[in-house]
């Protein structure tokens, strides 16, 4: 099971974010960025978060350590910010934390170099869940420490909001065209990375390795799915579609290779999101 810690300090809201997560101080001592239950985004951003980023781990993937952490609406009284009243009045309960990275730095393509061969496994995973929110224009990594970290998976396993037409997104073709890495992933000039990614990471992906990032997901946010009569038939519900995503890539992954070849030497950063009048300033 995840670590579990229980927040001890609210300290800042951060508003990046559409979800509104907060900075917060827990009892053991640690800082983590909290998104909460009560949030407009809801629970199933959380069990998309979990999920992924227990996958991504044991995929070797650089991701924050995750924790769940109870939140004791007292600490709303403290608060000057209605807005962060509320949510954390309606957050009571558990929560969930990913340790916090100081000082670390957004992502930019054309400031950091990332491995061929690193890109590669990030857009092969990212198409393996879902992943719609890791785009130049928001990244969704971080640099710290001389290495790259993934975050925010929140937007992943977009099936789970229509559970009758899950089926149907097994073999849907993974859109790349606006991924943060897309143009990093051939190797060598050639569009090797992902097939490389794909050899190395598949295997991985065992009913097991499934079974165990699903099980990370507290009872309490599975209860209640509709059209599922027990918690145990929803993880097995998230199981079954994972494995049939992964048994899907003949159809997904050659599209995915040709994206990459066709993106090869337009790499995109950041920078090229400031406005045309100031694409000539010096």
């Amino acid at each position: 099971m995840l670590p579990h810690v229980t927040a001890v300090r609210y300290v800042t809201p951060l508003r990046e974010g559409g979800s509104l997560p907060g900075l917060m101080e827990a009892d053991d001592l640690g800082t983590y960025v909290v998104k909460f239950v009560g949030a407009g985004q809801g629970r199933k951003t959380l069990i998309a978060e979990i999920i992924c980023g227990t996958l991504a781990k044991t995929l070797g993937l650089p991701v924050p350590d995750l924790v769940t952490v109870e939140v004791d609406p007292a600490l709303a009284g403290g608060e000057p910010d209605q807005e962060v009243q509320d949510l954390l009045r309606a957050s009571a309960g558990l929560n969930l934390g990913l340790d916090y990275l100081p000082r670390a730095l957004d992502f930019d393509a054309t400031a950091f170099g990332v491995d061929p061969g690193l890109a590669g496994r990030v857009l092969w995973f990212d198409a393996l869940v879902g992943n719609v929110d890791r785009s130049w224009r928001n990244p969704n990594m971080l640099y710290w420490h001389g290495h790259l970290y993934l975050i925010d998976h929140g937007a992943t396993l977009t099936f789970h909001h229509n559970w009758p037409g899950a089926a149907k997104s097994a073999d849907r073709p993974y859109d790349a065209s606006q991924h943060a890495l897309i143009a990093c992933a051939p190797a060598g000039g050639e569009p090797a990375a992902l097939d490389a990614a794909d050899a190395a990471l598949s295997p991985l992906v065992t009913e097991q390795a499934l079974r165990a990032a699903v099980d990370e997901v507290p009872d309490v946010w599975l209860a209640d799915e509709p059209g599922f009569d027990s918690v145990d038939a929803v993880r097995e519900a998230y199981v079954g579609r994972l494995q049939a995503r992964l048994d899907a890539r003949p159809a997904w992954l050659p599209p995915l290779v040709e994206q990459a070849a066709t993106a090869r030497g337009t790499r995109r950063g950041v920078a090229s999101q400031r406005p045309a009048w100031l694409e000539g300033s010096k």
